[in-house]
């Protein structure tokens, strides 16, 4: 059995240089890591290669910096790793290599991971198989257990709409007295959830993005919670622009019942609460037409810069086996983004109780997901639907424009700013 050697790069110089040196049957993998994603793919990889006598796979353990500033200036240059973790899925996609010719079982690959595969391909007629999300995130609520009993308010239940559950918060603000019944993170990405739930349809039938009555009913809902005090002003009216603000430390700190913020703060959560109260993960709310969040995540992706196109296939194909990616996601505390795993749950036993609870109502939360939220977050130019909706609904907000005003203003906004991008 050959070792899978582990090379830290934060120090290295000249990162563009090792990427060319892989050998014939050697794979280089760009890695990085929130926890400890690398090191479990390391341990992974040595089995693989008890399988696979020949092929050596060595794991570059890299600052996230790289990946977003390095990586795309090797790539640009012909250079760079056999496959690489990123989150930038679109922005890379003319860099990634087809592996379906080497993949033991298509219709295990879009079974399994079809709700993604668009993300990562380079076009919307494309069919190739590019790599796997190592995980999904999910944007969604997390409520103040604790505030709930101390009020005796009862918490809505699963299909409870957005309007339930702000009625209750209120009920809980009042009789604890704490600053605001919820806040939402101050981005389009969160504001989308509610909205498609709430009949936005984002895309019209030629697939062009519309701002249309679905997302018009939620900017009213927003704005008309905020002047009735119900969301918390601060966060999206303390900042100006389209500038992200996060909620997480008002909901840390006690001062909202509820907040919409993502599974990726699971982790911040069971670290810095402690054991002030009892929070939980709750299903994202309902509206008409749904009950969904926006799905996100990092993706393994094979690069043409490989010269080993056959091993690099193999290994995806074992690394998106239903067992390593079992291993990986339940060793990592990530949500699924493997269709088979997402149905049947994984066994987070690593996690302390209440992260591992919330990790469960997340990964249930991917079935709910609406097949428009895959196709706003693969979107290209998404970010012209989410900086304007930022701005002109914080402008709502605060008197400077009525909500009728801002729906139209996001309209024109998101249509100027993609044909910029266009040029």
């Amino acid at each position: 059995m050959q070792s899978v050697s582990i090379r830290p790069l934060a120090l290295a110089l000249g990162l563009s240089a090792m990427a060319g040196l892989a050998q014939a049957g050697e794979i280089r993998v760009m890695c990085y890591q929130d926890g400890v994603e690398c090191e479990v793919t390391a341990e992974l990889a040595k089995r693989f290669e008890a399988q696979n006598p020949g092929t050596k796979v060595i794991i570059d353990t890299v600052p996230y910096k790289s990946i977003v500033e390095q990586l795309p200036v090797q790539l640009a240059a012909g250079q760079g790793p056999d496959i690489a973790r990123v989150t930038d899925l679109g922005g890379l996609s003319k860099y990634y290599m087809d592996i379906s010719a080497h993949l033991k079982n298509r219709k295990y690959w879009d079974d399994n991971f079809g709700a993604t595969a668009a993300w990562l391909r380079p076009s919307a007629t494309d069919k190739g198989i590019y790599g796997f999300m190592s995980q999904l995130t999910m944007t969604g609520p997390f409520v103040n257990k604790t505030l709930f009993e101390q009020a005796k308010v009862p918490m809505p239940g699963a299909k409870a709409t957005w309007d339930d559950w702000m009625e209750a918060s209120r009920k809980v603000a009042k009789a604890t007295q704490i600053k605001a019944a919820a806040a939402w993170d101050r981005s389009g990405h969160r504001f989308a959830g509610p909205a498609i739930s709430y009949g936005a349809k984002v895309f019209d039938a030629q697939g062009n993005p519309v701002i249309d009555a679905g997302y018009k009913t939620t900017v009213n809902k927003f704005v008309a919670w905020h002047k009735d005090g119900g969301m918390m002003r601060e966060v999206w009216a303390g900042t100006g622009g389209s500038t992200y603000a996060s909620s997480i430390d008002e909901f840390i700190n006690g001062n909202v019942a509820m907040v919409l913020a993502g599974s990726w703060q699971i982790g911040n959560l069971q670290n810095k609460v402690g054991s002030n109260f009892d929070w939980v993960a709750v299903p994202n709310p309902c509206g008409p037409a749904a009950c969904s969040g926006i799905p996100g995540g990092a993706a393994w992706v094979a690069l043409k810069t490989s010269k080993s196109p056959k091993e690099v296939g193999a290994f995806m194909d074992f690394m998106a086996s239903e067992a390593a990616y079992a291993e990986f996601s339940a060793r990592t505390n990530n949500i699924p983004a493997h269709a088979g795993l997402a149905k049947k749950g994984v066994d987070y036993a690593g996690a302390k109780p209440a992260a591992k609870a919330a990790l469960g109502v997340f990964s249930a939360g991917v079935a709910q997901l609406a097949p428009v939220a895959y196709q706003f977050q693969g979107y290209k130019f998404n970010r012209a639907i989410m900086l304007p909706t930022v701005s002109r609904v914080t402008q709502a907000i605060v008197g400077e424009m009525s909500t009728d005003e801002a729906v139209n203003k996001i309209t024109s906004d998101m249509q100027d700013a993609i044909k910029q991008a266009q040029k």
